[in-house]
């Protein structure tokens, strides 16, 4: 069980990590990605996978 979370803390961080690094056209796109993958976990970590991460540069 102590596995499961663990997984799951590392792709919570990655996707942190992964939003902040990225390229977008403006800032807004970003601090907004940001704020709803903090403020959302599960569904934010799924949206900037399936949605988020195609619209970077």
């Amino acid at each position: 069980m102590f596995g499961l979370g663990f997984i799951g803390l590392a792709i919570y961080a990655y996707t942190i990590y992964d939003v902040v690094v990225s390229k977008f056209a403006n800032e807004t796109d970003k601090l907004i990605w940001l704020l709803i993958v903090v403020l959302v976990p599960f569904l934010g970590t799924v949206l900037w996978f399936v949605i988020g991460r195609g619209k970077r540069l």
